[in-house]
């Protein structure tokens, strides 16, 4: 029994990303951020591209990969005290529709990124190391490892 628990979920942070509207809503968000990059005059098209894509991911970094714990009082003992919202994200299970919708969005990004910056070498490289950066902490391999004991506790 959850006494002075307002809400039903064990972890109410583990469903956030399933909520109605939550993926229009981050799709816009991008969407305003590269509308917002366009608008600034010295920034070419290019670079509003790169700069869309470097800021998304580094966003998605930290609050998916760099954040550990929940705002939330949750009765599960600390257990998600010790992970990030990626890792609580849909109680753990791999595969499901909002991880894979989180996977598959920078790497749209940066395909878009990619095209627009007509492949210039420098666009190319950065987009690239942004990408790989919040690819490879999503690898069900990687689930709860912390390498060289960066964000151990």
């Amino acid at each position: 029994m959850n006494v002075g628990v307002a809400h039903s979920e064990v972890n109410p942070n583990t469903r956030v990303m399933n909520s109605r509207g939550m993926w229009l809503t981050y799709a816009l968000g991008v969407g305003m951020l590269h509308i917002v990059l366009l608008s600034i005059p010295f920034f070419s098209v290019p670079v509003a591209w790169t700069l869309t894509n470097v800021i998304h991911n580094l966003g998605m970094y930290v609050f998916l990969h760099a954040v550990k714990g929940t705002p939330f009082e949750t009765p599960d003992q600390g257990k998600a005290r010790l992970l990030t919202h990626w890792e609580q994200l849909d109680y753990g299970v791999q595969f499901t529709s909002s991880r894979k919708f989180f996977t598959i969005s920078p790497i749209i990004l940066y395909f878009l990124a990619s095209f627009y910056t007509k492949y210039d070498p420098t666009h190319f490289v950065l987009n690239t190391t942004s990408l790989l950066t919040v690819l490879i902490p999503k690898l069900p391999q990687l689930h709860g490892v912390r390498l060289f004991g960066i964000n151990k506790y």
